[in-house]
């Protein structure tokens, strides 16, 4: 592999998958080789029944200057964002969505597939000196990895507009206002991050699924389509509970 390429590190602390966007040389820019990696990651996370919860952080300074087009371009067409049914999608638009509780750590610049990562997550610190932008419309693209969904699910028509439509810079403050991220913090996030993954990995596991499943079911299918199936999440859990080891 050159070094170049982009991939992520992998480290299992007791029930715990930390996984590291590693491609600091580029400011851990989104190349085919760490979209791929990462998706491996995920999935070896969803298969492990040991891990409870997962962190997703950046080596170096930046969490991600977002998509490197100059690597991806020509590869854009030939489906480098398509998973295996098999595999997780980290961004969670199509293939096999993931089931188990994901936080995220972010410090320095966080650009477009980075913020859509974020959002697909279930919470994410965010240092102090985060630089965030949705600006796939100034390189002549819309934003592929549910920024025009989940964006505006998060801040609401207007205020997701302001960003998607120009592009434009804003702080942590600003990411907080439009609920992009859960807690704004002055230091380098991963150790808030891995003591949230702790204190969830302390839950119920099958509880801690059952209740993510629920909220997204909501989410993504309206509330009268999550109230209809909630006795079939307790039911699911109320069995998988009590099955034999």
């Amino acid at each position: 592999m050159s070094p170049q390429q982009g991939k992520v590190s992998r480290e299992i602390r007791g029930s715990l998958f930390l996984i590291g966007l590693d491609r600091t040389a580029k400011r851990n820019a989104f190349d085919s080789h760490m979209i791929h990696d990462l998706s491996l990651a995920l999935t070896e996370y969803e298969d492990d029944t040991e891990l409870r919860c997962a962190v997703i952080f950046a080596h170096g300074d930046h969490f991600t200057a977002g998509l490197d087009l100059v690597e991806l371009q020509p590869k854009l067409e030939t489906g480098v964002f398509d998973f295996d049914h098999a595999q997780i999608n980290p961004w969670g638009t199509s293939s096999r969505i993931r089931k188990k509780p994901v936080v995220v750590a972010v410090q320095g610049i966080c650009y477009t597939a980075g913020i859509e990562l974020m959002l697909n997550a279930d919470i994410v610190i965010a240092q102090d000196n985060c630089q965030f932008s949705q600006m796939e419309v100034q390189r002549g693209i819309l934003p592929f990895g549910g920024a025009t969904v989940r964006f505006v699910q998060a801040a609401g028509w207007s205020k997701a507009m302001r960003y998607l439509l120009t592009g434009d810079h804003f702080d942590a403050a600003t990411a907080l206002d439009l609920n992009l991220i859960s807690e704004i913090i002055p230091e380098p996030p991963l150790q808030r991050a891995i003591e949230l993954a702790e204190h969830i990995a302390q839950a119920a596991p099958l509880a801690v699924q059952a209740t993510l499943a629920s909220a997204k079911e909501a989410a993504e299918h309206g509330p009268a389509t999550s109230f209809s199936h909630f006795q079939g999440f307790v039911a699911q859990r109320f069995e998988m509970q009590s099955a034999p080891n």
